[in-house]
């Protein structure tokens, strides 16, 4: 007969799954330094995915009452940290053709450097569940650069842009947590995930499919808090 997990046990398990991020992140990060960076970003997609389904398994659980011997809040902004900005802005700074010389040092420094202080910021979660700036998922937007390509000043204005925008009062939606329109972001998230890591399979071939679906899940994902907070004001 075999015993059943107690919530608890369930409520722990949790938190290894959520820890398992700095193990992908340290993945990504090895194949980033080789250059390799269809499997960095296939390894960033898979920590991406684990930080989706972790925080509905833990508020279904109630880590904080049933494993509160770890801090899940603390644990997943370090994993958030290593695999949203650290890797993505390395890479940002290697590759050779998106943001060289003195732009690239210049790059790396305002992200790593204002999404400490964002991840810090009492602020950073609105009333409806919402982000309050653009909440520092460099993630997304690295592999976006890498699959599209855009110019080099387009690049520049893109990362300078959302650096800004971390710290104006503009909502940006939480694919799970964020009720409104929920039906669609969250289809929205998953479309997402699944052309990164389409794009990221066929080493950001520029005739793929997965360039296209890439642009609309992230031109959503984007404006969508922005056009919520226009239309329902900040608290709606």
């Amino acid at each position: 007969m075999t015993a059943k997990m107690t919530i608890q046990q369930k409520a722990l398990l949790v938190h290894l799954l959520t820890a398992t991020g700095a193990i992908f992140a340290m993945l990504s990060m090895l194949a980033a330094v080789d250059g390799k960076w269809s499997l960095m970003f296939l390894w960033l997609v898979v920590a991406f995915f684990v930080d989706g389904i972790d925080g509905p398994l833990a508020r279904r659980y109630d880590t904080p009452q049933n494993a509160p011997i770890f801090d899940g809040v603390l644990l997943d902004l370090i994993i958030d940290y290593l695999t949203y900005v650290f890797v993505p802005a390395y890479a940002l700074f290697k590759h050779p053709d998106l943001l060289p010389g003195w732009s690239g040092w210049i790059a790396i420094m305002i992200i790593t450097f204002a999404s400490a202080m964002y991840f810090a910021d009492t602020r950073m979660k609105t009333k409806d569940k919402s982000f309050s700036g653009f909440p520092g998922c460099w993630n997304m937007v690295v592999l976006v650069l890498f699959a599209l390509k855009p110019d080099y000043w387009a690049s520049l204005a893109i990362v300078a842009a959302l650096a800004v925008a971390m710290f104006v009062p503009v909502k940006f939606v939480h694919p799970v947590r964020t009720r409104r329109w929920r039906m669609l972001t969250l289809p929205m998230a998953l479309g997402w995930t699944f052309f990164a890591g389409w794009a990221a399979w066929v080493g950001f071939h520029p005739q793929s499919y997965a360039h296209g679906g890439l642009i609309v899940t992230s031109v959503y994902l984007l404006g969508a808090g922005a056009l919520q907070q226009a239309l329902y004001g900040t608290d709606g």
